[in-house]
């Protein structure tokens, strides 16, 4: 695996852990909701280079995703 790889799964697995453990579901059901998220399609997109930010930062703009229906960072 290349080092952008393991970043980008690095980042996944943090977000992840921060959503079982914030919103109380199980960690299949918590894998489902990021997956199927445009959070996830942006972090494995190395064009947007967000893999490379915090997992606290990419976390963010996931809640704010599953509350307003959409990413808002203007950013990415």
């Amino acid at each position: 695996m290349t080092k952008q790889g393991q970043l980008m799964e690095f980042c996944i697995q943090d977000i992840i852990e921060s959503i079982v453990k914030e919103q109380y579901i199980e960690y299949d059901d918590a894998m489902n909701l990021f997956y199927s998220s445009q959070t996830f399609s942006k972090v494995n997109d190395p064009e947007t280079g967000l893999y490379l930010e915090s997992s606290d930062y990419v976390y963010a703009i996931f809640q704010d995703e599953m509350n307003f229906g959409r990413i808002v960072q203007a950013e990415i």
